[in-house]
């Protein structure tokens, strides 16, 4: 792995951006990689824009290795102000862009489980919404 690249993860893995609780979130998923043990709770708030669900903010707390809290801390940065339907659109390759490392397919787990909690999320505040 790339130095620079190691210390940009190990940075949002020590300091990592929009840890914490939102105050009566929209939605809210926890996800959890039983191969590992890393858990993760997403939540989520959202404003109306143009009469289009945006994300307002969003926020995630849990335990788990540098590569799950890195990619949480990244990817919740990239989706504040993004619409439902392009959060739902992001899939592995776009979070392996976000962290810019290729991964084993163990270690890509554990990078995807922040992405399967803000969509399950998503799900679930639109339902909540109906």
């Amino acid at each position: 792995m790339d130095s620079l690249y190691r210390d940009y993860i190990l940075d949002h893995y020590r300091h990592p951006q929009n840890f914490g609780t939102l105050e009566n979130p929209d939605g809210a998923s926890e996800e959890v990689n039983e191969l590992c043990g890393d858990r993760i709770k997403m939540q989520i708030k959202f404003r109306i824009s143009n009469f289009e669900f945006r994300i307002k903010d969003v926020k995630f707390y849990g335990e788990g290795c540098a590569i799950m809290i890195a990619s949480a801390s990244m990817l919740t940065e990239k989706v504040k102000g993004l619409k439902e339907d392009e959060i739902m659109k992001l899939n592995t390759d776009s979070v392996l862009e976000i962290l810019g490392i290729e991964l084993t397919p163990n270690r890509i787990k554990c990078a995807v489980l922040p992405l399967e909690a803000l969509q399950k999320s998503l799900i679930l505040a639109k339902k909540k919404r109906k």
